[in-house]
């Protein structure tokens, strides 16, 4: 039985608590893997902010692959085999006994890496285009729980059993999900829409269309300027946490201090998807809460540049949540409404390409910035969301002169 009301669709459902397990697992896992690398494999700042980099870059190279392909084999089967790679890798990270196990667990978690991506696609498969921010925005607030317990979960196993525990439990997480999907979730894509999207030949993206389409390139300056400074975050959080914030504590203390953080970010994220996201969605288009979002973003790394200890970071991580969780839906939906119905998984691929290629660029010199001062990876985080509100005031005005956003299609023109 299918509810009429978006909010009480079972399967909208089903993916927000796929989505909260899945980053339960994620978020108990990340945090500690610098200071795993570390402790348990003695690699530099510099080496450890590359195993960032190749999941990312494995992410790239395989995100419009993993969306065009639920585009054409449905969004179950991909999802499915995703969660399943997911699975493979935690646990490769938890028995490893070398560096380069590390970079092969990343490597295939990243080319795997698409259940986010498809279920980006299965939500706007079901949801109706002047809703999908809004149910979008339910996907982050998932994102939010999963990070209101998976850091502080992740820092108390690394504590109490050791550095290899969070993976393990991570890896029973992620499997949780792959159960949950296989027994719960129902195909959105037809066999003669799976089959259409494989031989239209109008369901192709040229690359020449998708420069000359204005408010679709806009978005992608957006997420690439953000996504940059998101990457310079990331790579260096742990270590700028266990260097600065929490100078002179040990291993424990510190595992412990960097997930109680990144819960805050959890707990800011989710409140702004359940509060702030719907009020504003009342009084601002989709580009405005872009714009809103970059500020946000932009002040939150300001305010961790200067920090000297935990209660401005714990700001600093209230801002970036209320930044994100205003920033990732608005964008996910815009760049939606770009393309036709055929093209949604290979449009949110791209996108999710575009976000990876810039984390693999920023991590990649994050650890070298991070060398240099480990205050300095801040401060460029910052410079860099303030720089991209310029494009998102390009995607205001193309909203108020073309209605993008309103329910208006600019489509990517096909051979």
């Amino acid at each position: 039985m299918r509810f009429e009301h978006w909010a009480f669709d079972r399967r909208l459902l089903t993916i927000l608590l796929i989505v909260v397990v899945q980053m339960i697992g994620t978020a108990m896992v990340h945090p500690i893997l610098p200071l795993y690398a570390q402790g348990e494999f003695s690699l530099s700042p510099e080496v450890i902010t590359l195993l960032l980099t190749a999941f990312f870059a494995a992410q790239f190279v395989a995100g419009p692959f993993i969306g065009r392909l639920s585009d054409r084999r449905g969004r179950l089967p991909v999802l499915l085999l995703s969660q399943v790679g997911t699975v493979i890798a935690f646990l490769m990270i938890g028995f490893a006994q070398s560096a380069g196990l590390l970079f092969a667990a990343r490597i295939l978690d990243g080319v795997t890496g698409g259940n986010i991506v498809v279920a980006l696609a299965y939500v706007t498969d079901i949801m109706p285009e002047h809703r999908r921010t809004q149910a979008l925005g339910y996907v982050m607030a998932a994102f939010g729980l999963g990070f209101i317990f998976g850091p502080a979960m992740g820092g108390v196993l690394a504590s109490e059993l050791g550095p290899r525990a969070p993976f393990i439990v991570a890896a029973a997480a992620a499997l949780v999900t792959v159960l949950i999907t296989w027994l719960t979730l129902e195909e959105t894509l037809s066999p003669e829409d799976q089959a259409l999207n494989r031989h239209d030949k109008r369901a192709r993206i040229d690359p020449a269309a998708l420069v000359s389409n204005v408010p679709l390139m806009a978005v992608m300056c957006v997420t690439f300027v953000g996504r940059f400074g998101f990457g310079l975050l990331i790579g260096t959080f742990a270590l700028f946490a266990e260097a600065v914030l929490f100078a002179g504590d040990d291993f424990a203390a510190v595992s412990l201090g960097v997930g109680l953080l990144l819960m805050v970010v959890g707990i800011g994220q989710f409140f702004t998807q359940i509060v702030l996201l719907p009020a504003a969605l009342k009084r601002a288009s989709d580009p405005g809460i872009v714009m809103l979002g970059s500020v946000a973003r932009a002040l939150a790394l300001l305010i961790l540049a200067v920090a000297m200890g935990p209660g401005l970071a714990a700001l600093s991580m209230v801002l970036f949540a209320i930044g994100s969780g205003l920033l990732m839906p608005a964008l996910q939906s815009l760049v939606t409404k770009t393309v036709s119905k055929s093209l949604r998984g290979a449009i949110l691929g791209l996108h999710q390409s575009v976000m990876n290629l810039a984390v693999i660029f920023s991590t990649a010199v994050s650890g070298v910035l991070f060398a240099i001062d480990p205050t300095l990876p801040n401060w460029l985080g910052a410079i860099l969301y303030s720089l991209s509100i310029v494009p998102g005031v390009l995607l205001w005005f193309w909203a108020r002169n073309n209605g993008f956003g309103q329910g208006a299609k600019v489509a990517v023109p096909a051979r």
